[in-house]
């Protein structure tokens, strides 16, 4: 602790006191001349004394009750016009101060508001009344106070008539923003609306329901009181109790109200919150009797004592239960420190708190640091003069700082540059050393910055002062609808959205694959011409029903109902344009699955007749005869498929969904409902068309006009493609589009399908007419059979040799190529001559199985 050792004459200090307001100027607390003067009203001393319970004459009493706290407010405002006098902020301009003692009293804040309004330069304190002052010069220029919200709206009601801005740094009352009744007030601390919606909200998400109220019976009390209800209907919060404390501790009934509202808390049993909108001499007052009563609850605190001193330095505090708060932002105070601790260098003559500071001081200077602050509130102006005496006293400064409330000393200062900013910019063009260069209504026009304009918010600039700041515009669904906002509103992102410096939310255009759209359009002609094409080739194998190609394709029965499911699987494409619905959800893929599923089939069955009808291989020949039954193929493979979308639509059934994700528009979508049930169907799909690309393979060296295997062994890779293609395609698409995706890859398989099934035969019909009768394809599969025959007779042949060599050299064409092997030891060739004479049924044979051949398919 640094001692400082000072004398201070005690007459000096009898005389100061006893004559406290002998004249106006007495009357004045601390003051520095300047060139631009600025007020102060702070409640240096928590009481006014009062010797008589009704007052009889007009005198302004004394004080009592020095609180350190605010004294320290009182430096701070000093503090801050120092700094900016000796800083380039107003080059060469100096701020000069007056500073009041309102004692927590409106009668006396009134009495110090009356000298602000007093004419500039005037011999006497007078105040003119006059219809416009527009040109009316006060004595100062701006005022900085008060320490309570009820002192406030009083003195700003009679700056108003002047528009003498009053920027407050503590006032938080929520009327105070009323700018038609306080068009002057401005303050450095939010008001006590933000206050109440947290202490609400707070309460809500605690989960505490049934609670209890404890406020000063005043404006300030009143307006917390109305704030805090209306915020914690919306929340929820119930209100078991209000209690009102008198505003004054001259009040007599103080003690009892106290009393009162305790006795009110302990027959509340159950309610165990209470909310605290109380000065802070009151709080002590209640805190003080609470341990007494041992009283153990959980008490929400206010701003205006959430980090008091006096009151957590209370005794057995901690008795009392959980004190949970709001406190005002605060940043470093080193500055302030450094001004404290060379605080004894600092006159005294012109400021009359620091001098009753230090008398008080010398005064308690037996006490320890922690009783000094009761030591001190103690002592009367009064009763000071008795007590002084003509003594040394050091400074302390660990207690001044100890005593600090970052919180009020950061509001205090910042409403010192609020001012000085203003100046600043008002000053830019005119000469301020001159103190009539402008008038006090002026600086409530000038700021420090712009007004954010809607659409924008306002961001703290590198600056200190949260006076000074950038506007910046509002993000993508962010919006302001009114100027100088704080913070950007978020648009609910579901519903609505807004642009970059937005003043509003604009409401998301619902979208999908409707029938107006181009590339919907597209697809429907596409599905169109499809359909088209399904009514040619029908017409086309009615009209030449007899003609061997029809005949070999199955007969018209298998086309038409692979047709049918060609024509099914174009027209399951509508489903998917359009609004989406419950049924369309529903039912799109499961007719889709379903139609392309039965269509597979009947080519299965067609490709397993083919193998069947060619194969030569007799163990292969009497296996596919076993297994090669039509109807109960294409009944098993689609029934399988059936029972699939079946359970897909029961258990796991698609739905209508509305995708918020895309920022402008709501994508009205259908959700599949089971990703595993739609991988299921169109893998059950792909594992038919493989089984069928397998067995068309094998018969892909079939006679020429008769070889269906081979288109559809091209249908089905142009199948595998598109829907290997499909998977990435549709799982990375989003939007409307989406649906598009799947419809071009049915399309593309179907076509695909479709062509290689029924073009090849449709180009037969029409354009090779002589191809297309009984005598030719009789003379295609005599040749073929033969050859076969041939082939098949050579291999028995070298098997049953046992590798001995031929008598006879061969010149069958067929075998040529075709040498037959046995475990690798030697080679036959056998003549065609042979083959006939010796090991090949006669001649008519082959015509026999030709017929036979033809027969069967």
């Amino acid at each position: 602790m640094a001692l400082v050792g000072l004398l201070i004459p005690c007459f000096v200090i009898s005389f100061d006191i006893t004559h406290s307001c002998q004249n106006t100027d007495n009357f004045v607390g601390a003051s520095s001349p300047g060139d631009i003067v600025i007020g102060g009203l702070f409640s240096v001393h928590g009481k006014m004394l009062h010797p008589e319970e009704h007052p009889m004459r007009p005198v302004i009493q004394n004080c009592a009750g020095f609180e350190i706290q605010v004294f320290l407010q009182t430096l701070a405002m000093i503090h801050g016009i120092e700094m900016i006098n000796n800083s380039t902020l107003l080059s060469g301009i100096k701020l000069g101060y007056e500073i009041y003692d309102t004692c927590a009293e409106v009668t006396k804040a009134m009495g110090a508001a009356l000298r602000f309004l007093a004419k500039f330069n005037a011999s006497k304190d007078t105040v003119e009344y006059k219809c416009n002052y527009s040109d009316y010069i006060p004595r100062i220029k701006a005022v900085i106070g008060s320490s309570y919200s009820e002192i406030a709206m009083a003195v700003s009601r009679l700056l108003n008539l002047q528009l003498i801005p009053l920027v407050s740094h503590a006032s938080s009352a929520e009327i105070l923003s009323d700018k038609i009744r306080f068009p002057s007030f401005l303050r450095t601390v939010p008001s006590d609306f933000y206050q109440t919606r947290a202490m609400a909200r707070l309460i809500h998400r605690s989960g505490w329901n049934w609670i209890g109220l404890i406020a000063t019976d005043d404006d300030y009390g009143r307006s917390a009181l109305d704030s805090f209800g209306i915020q914690a209907m919306a929340n929820n919060v119930c209100i078991a109790f209000k209690e009102m404390l008198p505003a004054y501790l001259s009040d007599g009934t103080i003690n009892a109200k106290v009393n009162q509202a305790l006795e009110k808390i302990v027959q509340e049993t159950r309610v165990n919150v209470i909310v605290v909108f109380l000065r802070q001499f009151h709080v002590t007052k209640l805190f003080r009797k609470a341990i007494e009563r041992n009283i153990h609850k959980i008490w929400i605190a206010c701003d205006n004592w959430s980090a008091a001193v006096k009151i957590t330095t209370i005794p057995n505090i901690k008795h009392l239960g959980t004190v949970v708060g709001f406190a005002y932002k605060s940043e470093n105070m080193s500055t302030f420190h450094d001004f404290l601790k060379t605080l004894h260098l600092q006159p005294t003559e012109n400021n009359m708190f620091l001098k009753e500071y230090s008398v008080l001081l010398s005064t308690c200077a037996h006490v320890e640091d922690q009783d000094l602050n009761k030591c001190i509130s103690n002592y009367s102006q009064e009763n000071l003069i008795y007590e002084a005496g003509m003594c040394s006293q050091s400074w302390r400064d660990d207690f001044l700082m100890a005593n600090i409330e970052p919180g009020f000393i950061q509001s205090t200062m910042l409403a010192v540059h609020a001012i000085a900013y203003a100046v600043r910019e008002l000053c830019k063009d005119r000469d301020c050393k001159n103190p009539i260069a402008f008038a006090p209504w002026e600086t409530v026009k000038s700021t420090c910055s712009r007004k954010c304009r809607p659409g924008q918010m306002k961001k703290v600039s590198a600056s200190k002062h949260t006076c000074c700041y950038e506007c910046v515009n509002c993000p993508e669904d962010h919006y302001t609808n009114q100027a100088d906002m704080d913070y950007c509103f978020l648009c609910n992102n579901k519903t609505h959205w807004s642009p970059v410096n937005s003043t509003t939310c604009y409401k998301k255009t619902v979208e999908y694959l409707s029938w107006n759209d181009s590339f919907a359009i597209l697809l429907i002609i596409l599905s169109g011409l499809g359909v088209v094409l399904i009514f040619a080739i029908s017409t086309i194998f009615t009209r030449n029903l007899a003609t061997p190609v029809v005949k070999a394709s199955g007969g018209l029965t298998v086309c038409y109902v692979i047709l049918l499911c060609h024509f099914l699987v174009f027209a399951s494409t509508g489903f998917f344009i359009g609004e989406p619905k419950e049924f369309k959800c529903k039912t799109r893929q499961a007719f889709f699955g379903i139609s392309f599923a039965l269509c597979i089939s009947c080519i299965l069955m067609k490709s397993l007749k083919i193998l069947l009808a060619f194969s030569f291989d007799p163990k292969l020949q009497n296996f596919l005869k076993c297994f090669y039954k039509p109807v109960p193929i294409v009944v098993t493979c689609t029934g399988i498929q059936v029972v699939i979308c079946t359970f897909w639509v029961i258990f796991r059934s698609p739905f209508v969904e509305q995708n918020f994700f895309i920022r402008r528009v709501i994508i009205l979508e259908c959700n599949e409902g089971s990703i595993v049930a739609f991988g299921v169907m169109l893998g059950y799909i792909a594992a038919l068309a493989f089984i069928c690309f397998i067995f068309a393979f094998k018969g892909r060296k079939l006679p020429e006009n008769y070889n269906e295997a081979k288109f559809i062994t091209f249908g089905m890779l142009i199948y595998f493609i598109a829907w290997i293609t499909f998977i990435p395609v549709y799982t990375t698409t989003f939007g409307k589009y989406r649906p598009a995706v799947e419809i071009t890859v049915i399309l593309i398989s179907n076509y695909g399908i479709l062509c290689c099934t029924f073009l090849p035969k449709c180009y037969i019909i029409l354009y090779k007419q002589e191809t297309n009768t009984k005598s030719a394809f009789l003379k295609i599969i005599y040749n073929y059979s033969s050859k076969s025959a041939g082939c098949l007779t050579v291999s028995q042949i070298s098997l049953e040799s046992n590798c001995t060599t031929p008598q006879y050299p061969i010149t069958n064409s067929c075998c040529k190529a075709e040498k037959t092997s046995v475990n690798g030891n030697c080679h036959s060739e056998v003549s065609k001559h042979s083959l006939i004479r010796e090991n090949v049924p006669p001649k008519n044979t082959a015509g026999t199985i030709s017929r036979k051949r033809l027969s069967s398919i």
